[in-house]
């Protein structure tokens, strides 16, 4: 159990992530959260890092920081995606390293999968197969990483750990029509599709492919709960070679439904057009979230319930979204 007064690092704080981490600290009574925004922290530059949390003699470092988007972010910037994501890592897992961190939580993507992986998808399906190529540099960052953190596991005797969150949505997320991920990217269509009472929306794809989410604070409540379990019981679920765990609500939907869902909920009443000329991505995406189940853990909030705040919350904060 982490002490209420430890050191506590949120990398990525303002992100959807980071932000949910916090608030989830926070209510549990924890009163030494450090935070640094982009402007008074570059985590692409290693001195810098290693200097901060030197400075701050920080014990946790949750590292929710990345570069993230869709598919069309992956495939037009994927020198971005894998340069930042592989700097942030690298220099905050070394960082954490040569100053001491008594535990860090590297928070990665269930795009380390292979595109064709078994399904619900076990944590030793890694490195298995190809990747999706619509998100590859992403996922093959994330991959790095968690790497990294087995690495100095096995070679340092350290304490740091890895989860494997399925697709997230919540407040805090990017709502860019073409940037973000799909729910946000829909629910911005369809808001905007009503205020402009158009009768027809185009969704990428067949709409065919199966997802699942998961709430942000669901996977908050996850990433607290598994850094304050002791090192013996964490290990009881994992390996030396295989130190990340999946997680996820353990239910899909298709894209198709997905979009009704948000439509119901926009109000809108026009015609959904899918158009098979765009890529699909994998055709589905189920973790196997038994792991994070045997150490306590279960989702809480449901699909519906989520979106249906998710769209209250944007309509309150409309003009103040992340684009």
């Amino acid at each position: 159990m982490s002490q209420l007064d430890s050191r506590i690092y949120i990398a990525g704080h303002r992100g959807m992530v980071g932000s949910a981490i916090k608030r989830r600290l926070e209510s549990l009574g924890y009163t030494n959260i450090l935070t640094q925004g982009r402007s008074e922290l570059d985590l692409t530059r290693q001195q810098d890092v290693e200097d901060f949390l030197k400075q701050h003699r920080v014990d946790q470092v949750y590292l929710a920081a990345a570069r993230v988007g869709g598919i069309h972010a992956n495939s037009h910037y994927p020198a971005d995606f894998l340069y930042d994501n592989l700097m942030i890592e690298c220099n905050l897992i070394q960082a954490a390293h040569r100053v001491g961190v008594n535990k860090l939580l590297f928070l990665g993507s269930s795009c380390i999968y292979p595109r064709l992986a078994p399904q619900p998808i076990p944590e030793e399906a890694l490195l298995t197969g190809p990747l999706e190529p619509t998100n590859e540099p992403y996922a093959i960052a994330k991959i790095a990483g968690i790497k990294l953190c087995e690495s100095f596991n096995r070679q340092h005797d350290r304490d740091f750990r890895s989860v494997m969150p399925t697709n997230l949505y919540g407040p805090g997320d990017n709502f860019h029509a073409e940037n973000a991920h799909v729910i946000p990217a829909l629910l911005r269509r369809f808001y905007d599709a009503v205020q402009s009472q158009a009768d027809q929306i185009d969704i990428w794809g067949s709409g065919r492919p199966l997802r699942e989410f998961l709430h942000v604070d669901d996977l908050a409540h996850a990433c607290v709960h598994l850094m304050e379990l002791e090192q013996p019981v964490f290990a009881s679920q994992t390996t030396p070679m295989q130190s990340h765990i999946n997680i996820g609500s353990g239910q899909e939907v298709s894209i198709r439904e997905l979009a009704q869902s948000i439509a119901r909920i926009a109000g809108f009443n026009g015609r959904l057009v899918f158009d098979t000329s765009r890529p699909d991505g994998t055709p589905r995406k189920l973790l196997d979230i038994s792991r994070v189940q045997a150490l306590g853990w279960q989702p809480s909030i449901e699909l519906e319930t989520g979106l249906k705040a998710l769209y209250r919350w944007f309509e309150a904060e409309q003009g103040r979204v992340r684009e």
